[in-house]
């Protein structure tokens, strides 16, 4: 035992003393940022990133944010960071404070555009060797944006200890990137070409086409690289297909979210509720009320706003809903022209009402971590927020297709729906449906209208660019389907993100509407038509 303790500390003692040798080494090059203007600090960054020790890493970073400054007193380099009114001082190598500093007593080391580019190259350079496999990715697309050779030596060393395939496939085309920039032989260049020719994206295009427009390049290269210039061009037209159809998807699932709730109503009371997107807004609006909440007293736990944000919103939307077919819907069934109007009266006075509540001004509602950033799928750009609104919708659009399958008040409303005279006579309280079903697509809308928040601007007009929407995809789809809603819905935003591109966002929906008139006068009841005595009749 007191042999093994022995050993471990002879270990710790060689480590530490290795440490210190290492920082002993850097602290040189360390201080020559600071020294000769512009030159002087890329010449030292240049040796930094030479010497290939990853405890420099942290400095170039400083350097890079804008951290690293020079202490007036002794000429010492050292990380600052704003400390109320003066500046915390921080050892760049290995971290340890030295004491805070006014900011008059300290100078930055200043970049320029050239700089920024060597910073890049030197922590891509730096960071290839890292332990962790997503670093050394990051710093293999470091490096072939940059193009930079001087860090050719450290790809090399890193490609012979490479173990996973997708990081040395990135350190490969960032050596192809650096091959055909810096210019090479006719073979080397050859390999670089059917290097690249496995990536798809702009950058890589742009590389090739270089070499295909290249005056000294021999036509054998110039034969390859307009070879993998198709290839290349190829898979861009794939993947933006693909792009378009995650678009489209996107699109349909906040559409369906915004229609699901008026097709409900619309299919089961025939009530046309032009105030459906004010729905949608309240829900938006307290989205933001308790988030505000917890900005005030748990500002610890705002991931967690959104999740509370739910139920509230369905039920404030819900009984807002209710409050409206008790005191308005209810006189006016049977006049479909009444009962437009009469909605269309509500929503702007529930516009105006939250203009002088809120004020006309947009509201700012943040997005929880775990909803913010975005990922790669191949050649896919995928962001959290829209895939977890896609996840919603889809839960939202199963959860009432449950509800109206498996439960007595779902199948109240389909007995509603199919033949009003005979659910009455079988002693169905039609009125009390009637209110409750208006209040779960108005809960429906306020769900959507939390969704929403996430990527529009909450503003008394949110629900005005869905309403129009929603009734397309709700005729569409076929009056009081679900599964129409959804195909209906998936259908309209796939082709208005195909169309966009080539004819705008304005005439392709003028398209869209062309599209959906000479559709419904081949199949006037949608896509999925309901049927029962009443309906057919």
């Amino acid at each position: 035992m007191r042999r093994a303790l022995r050993w471990l500390l002879a270990v710790c003692v060689v480590a530490a003393t290795t440490s210190v040798a290492l920082a002993a080494d850097l602290r040189p090059l360390v201080q020559s940022l600071g020294t000769g203007g512009y030159a002087g600090t890329e010449k030292g960054l240049a040796q930094l990133s030479e010497a290939g020790d990853p405890a420099a890493v942290p400095v170039i970073e400083a350097l890079q944010a804008g951290d690293l400054y020079v202490r007036k007193a002794d000429g010492v380099v050292v990380i600052a960071r704003k400390a109320g009114s003066d500046y915390a001082l921080t050892d760049p190598l290995g971290g340890a404070s030295l004491g805070e500093a006014p900011a008059g007593a300290i100078e930055k080391i200043k970049v320029n555009n050239a700089l920024r580019r060597a910073i890049s190259a030197s922590l891509g350079a730096l960071t290839l060797m890292s332990p962790d496999a997503g670093i050394r990715r990051s710093a293999a697309d470091a490096v072939f944006k940059s193009r930079d050779a001087t860090a050719l030596d450290a790809l090399n060393t890193a490609l012979a200890k490479e173990q996973d395939s997708s990081v040395r496939r990135a350190m490969e085309q960032a050596r192809a990137a650096i091959t055909l920039t810096a210019g090479a032989s006719d073979e080397d260049t050859r390999v670089a070409v059917a290097t690249l020719a496995g990536r798809s994206d702009q950058d890589a295009l742009a590389l090739l086409s270089s070499v295909a427009s290249s005056s000294s390049a021999s036509e054998t290269a110039k034969a390859a690289a307009a070879s993998a210039i198709a290839s290349v061009q190829l898979k861009l037209t794939l993947w933006g297909v693909a792009q378009n159809l995650w678009y489209g998807l996107s699109l349909g699932s906040v559409l369906l979210l915004a229609a699901i709730g008026l097709a409900v109503t619309f299919g089961v009371m025939g009530v046309i509720n032009m105030a459906h997107g004010e729905m949608v807004m309240i829900g938006a609006y307290t989205t933001f009320m308790v988030q505000e909440l917890f900005r005030a007293h748990a500002p610890g736990l705002f991931d967690l706003s959104i999740l509370v944000a739910l139920p509230a919103a369905f039920l404030v939307s819900g009984g807002v809903g209710i409050l409206i077919e008790r005191s308005v819907i209810r006189w006016l069934y049977g006049r479909p022209l009444e009962t437009l109007l009469a909605t269309w009266g509500l929503s702007l006075a529930l516009q105006q009402a939250v203009r002088s509540i809120f004020g006309p001004s947009n509201r700012e509602v943040g997005a929880p971590s775990w909803m913010s950033g975005a990922f790669e799928l191949g050649g896919l750009t995928i962001t959290y927020g829209r895939l977890w609104i896609v996840v919603f919708a889809f839960a939202v659009f199963a959860a009432l297709l449950v509800a109206l399958k498996r439960t007595w008040f779902g199948l109240s409303i389909r007995a509603v729906t199919q033949n009003r005279p005979m659910a009455n006579a079988m002693g169905i309280r039609t009125a009390r449906v009637d209110a409750l079903t208006f209040g779960l697509g108005s809960g429906i809308a306020g769900l959507a209208g939390v969704a929403l928040s996430q990527i529009d601007n909450v503003s008394p007009n949110l629900g005005q660019g869905y309403i129009i929407d929603s009734f397309m995809v709700v005729v569409f789809g076929g009056v009081g389907n679900l599964w129409g809603t959804l195909v209906g819905a998936l259908t309209l935003g796939t082709l208005n993100k195909f169309l966009e591109p080539y004819a705008g966002a304005v005439l392709g929906k003028i398209l869209v509407l062309i599209f959906i008139i000479l559709f419904i006068q081949r199949r006037p009841r949608g896509l999925f038509a309901l049927k029962g005595r009443a309906v057919e009749a």
